[in-house]
């Protein structure tokens, strides 16, 4: 049974290495990293986030997220904002430019996935959406 699980756990981390690739891909046309994207995910989900809070989101250090911000702020796509709040920190938040990338950016890596998933027939695409349902869990 050793072997079988290998080999599944193999198959499993190829399948993501592909998925990875295709995003990779899907990110292209914008000039954006799959950090920054993951970023820009969370900014999204949020209306404005401490840089802090974006760093334990993201799990990164400070610095990290701090480059990541830098990037995406050069772009037009996230602003700094002062909290009104605390005088001595600051928030992020995505800009109507960010949020129409990052929605074009899903889409299309929505799409890549879709393609991906194809090759599998709709009760094979049902039945891997349950059992990955069950490890996400």
């Amino acid at each position: 049974m050793e072997d079988a699980t290998d080999s599944l756990s193999e198959a499993f981390w190829s399948v993501a290495r592909q998925l990875r690739h295709t995003t990779k891909e899907a990110l292209e046309p914008w000039d954006i990293t799959p950090g920054q994207f993951r970023a820009l995910g969370v900014l999204m989900r949020h209306d404005a986030i401490r840089l802090s809070g974006l760093s334990e989101h993201l799990r990164i250090a400070p610095r990290s997220t701090t480059e990541v911000v830098d990037g995406l702020e050069e772009r037009g796509l996230v602003e700094r904002q002062p909290d009104p709040s605390d005088r001595r920190a600051t928030l992020v938040a995505v800009t109507e430019r960010g949020r129409e990338v990052g929605a074009a950016i899903m889409q299309a890596r929505r799409a890549e996935g879709d393609r991906m998933f194809d090759a599998l027939s709709a009760d094979d695409q049902t039945e891997l959406a349950r059992i990955l349902g069950l490890l996400r869990r």
